[in-house]
């Protein structure tokens, strides 16, 4: 309350609590006589507010919707931001219909981001990023969460998939990627999507985006729906330039791999959230993501016997599929 009032004409009449994310920061809300505002309150020693400013500006001069910085005190690890509501765009995604409508309306946003921004002086996610991402997954997930370590054949199993996966995503062309682009990251506020997350921006694969929004970890849509979607973003994407592949077969296949890594580091992070962090409504969402992993591994023949390793971890029997 006493930094609010030297940075604001007046001293907020309440201040009540925002939430939080699954990052260190804490959110609260301050209320004014006709408007509200957020700060953003984050232990300057655990959380880097530099690269979320930086993100911020190079959005907000593309003409994204991002919240406005209105002050910000490095030392005290907190930022003032334009409050920008409570409406997150899960929440809106009731039925087909509706989604549909503003899922081609975040497309439309993505395809934006990445045909005006440039990467230039973003963290580069390559091989070695890339695999402390995956690490996380076998650490927290299976290790932490699941009490297994990996070893023998398994641990073999899980070091060639690795491999693959990064190979995968590091022969992608490189675009600029927010890396957490979903439905609990875009919000609506006078009937524009905006963006909230942002600040882990890198120089990153062109797929990443697009299957964090369409295989979101927090909901789930029919393989038809996630399809016809996927095909829209491509056709855009093309038509704006972004170098996605001129076959949308071999882009699809690109996209699933990639959206396996995300989703091998997702169970990790959601593991670790529950673990050491205390933030145990994460659990939910583990069965969506396992089935999300199901799903690719099953699908091509190479990463088989990676989903056999999770279905060993977690004492169940693998179904048989054909694969291709």
């Amino acid at each position: 309350m006493q930094w609010l009032a030297t940075v604001t004409p007046a001293a907020p009449q309440t201040l009540t609590a925002g939430g939080s994310d699954a990052s260190v920061r804490v959110y609260w809300r301050a209320h004014f006589a006709n408007h509200s505002l957020i700060v953003m309150d984050a232990d300057p020693q655990l959380f880097d507010s530099a690269p979320f400013l930086d993100i911020q500006q190079r959005l907000a001069q593309a003409g994204i919707r991002v919240p406005q910085v209105l002050a910000h005190d490095a030392a005290l690890g907190l930022t003032l931001l334009e409050d920008l509501g409570d409406v997150l765009l899960a929440s809106v995604l009731t039925d087909k219909a509706s989604a549909r409508a503003w899922y081609n309306r975040a497309i439309d946003l993505l395809v934006k981001i990445q045909s005006k921004l440039q990467p230039a002086g973003l963290p580069d996610f390559d091989a070695h990023f890339l695999r402390r991402e995956l690490e996380i997954g076998r650490e927290w997930y299976l290790g932490k969460h699941l009490g297994v370590e990996l070893q023998g054949a398994a641990l073999a199993t899980w070091e060639r998939s690795c491999a693959l996966i990064i190979a995968h995503s590091v022969s992608q062309p490189r675009v600029f990627m927010l890396r957490d682009y979903h439905s609990r990251n875009l919000m609506l506020k006078d009937d524009e999507l905006a963006v909230i997350d942002f600040q882990d921006a890198v120089n990153g694969p062109v797929s990443y985006d697009i299957v964090s929004l369409l295989r979101d970890a927090y909901l789930a849509w029919d393989e038809t729906f996630v399809l016809d979607l996927a095909i829209r973003y491509w056709e855009k994407a093309r038509k704006a330039g972004i170098p996605v592949d001129e076959d949308f077969g071999e882009f699809y296949r690109a996209f699933e791999w990639q959206g396996l890594q995300r989703h091998l580091k997702v169970l990790g992070l959601f593991a670790r959230l529950h673990h050491r962090d205390g933030k145990d409504r994460y659990l939910a969402d583990i069965p969506r993501v396992l089935e999300y992993i199901r799903k690719v591994c099953v699908r091509y023949a190479e990463l088989t016997p990676l989903y056999r390793v999770f279905m060993d971890a977690a004492g169940e029997k693998i179904e048989t599929g054909y694969t291709f």
